[in-house]
């Protein structure tokens, strides 16, 4: 009987934030965290604005021009993650608050034991998503405003032409800058996603760090970093090709 109340009171105390987060049109999250020396330190602010974008909420970094319907301050919700004290195990947690700073939701502790600041940090981030993830948010209010998401401008981009340019033996494929991928780390390098999210490149790190081995469907190849914009480079029919990816480190 004490644990059918116990999952009852837990129910509800679910519900009851799901119902107050569904109040709010937008997260606005912050270009740095207060445990972090620089902003977007280890990626840490893109990944969780990917995260909240993914869990169906709109979202904006603090600073960035918003459209005019997101105006109202107090209609939006402000995101934090905050870093709990540990003995070798990296613990963090996600706030969301109001416009008074009052706290509307707070999610379970995230945790890894992995001694590399950049893999703990995103697997301790990933796992307090998944409180986030239950929420199964939805804005309850209403909205003037035509949603066009990133994969949306994807699929329109892809309607356009890609320009090639070859010289000599060697092919260029020059992408749309709005086929924004993110990379995730992984034991062995990253691997890339793009807004739906899916996996559509896998790389392995060599000794530069500007260079990966890069594995996309049935090509393999490599991703170098040349005058500040990443390329993948492989072979198809005996020629070099070099496509131009737009890449969120």
């Amino acid at each position: 009987m004490k644990k059918l109340i116990l999952l009852l009171l837990m129910f509800a105390f679910s519900f009851s934030y799901a119902q107050s987060v569904n109040n709010y049109s937008a997260v606005i999250v912050p270009l740095k965290f207060n445990f972090l020396r620089s902003e977007n330190q280890y990626r840490l602010n893109t990944i969780t604005k990917f995260y909240f974008t993914k869990a169906g909420f709109e979202s904006f970094y603090a600073k960035e021009s918003v459209p005019a319907e997101y105006n109202d301050r107090c209609s939006l919700l402000y995101a934090d993650v905050e870093k709990e004290s540990g003995f070798l195990v990296t613990k963090l947690f996600i706030t969301l608050k109001d416009c008074n700073d009052n706290v509307i939701f707070k999610s379970k502790i995230g945790r890894s034991k992995d001694k590399d600041f950049q893999t703990a940090y995103t697997q301790a981030l990933n796992e307090a998503f998944q409180s986030v993830n239950e929420l199964n948010y939805k804005f309850n209010g209403t909205s003037n405003k035509t949603k066009t998401n990133v994969s949306q401008e994807i699929v329109a981009n892809n309607a356009t032409n890609q320009t090639i340019v070859t010289e000599s033996n060697q092919t260029t494929v020059v992408l749309n800058d709005k086929n924004l991928l993110y990379a995730q780390v992984t034991p062995t390098g990253y691997q890339l996603i793009d807004s739906t999210p899916k996996v559509v490149m896998k790389l392995m790190k060599t000794s530069q760090p500007n260079s990966f081995i890069a594995m996309k469907d049935n090509l393999q190849g490599s991703l170098i970093l040349k005058d500040n914009q990443w390329f993948f480079e492989y072979y198809q029919n005996e020629k070099l090709v070099s496509e131009k990816l737009n890449i969120k480190f």
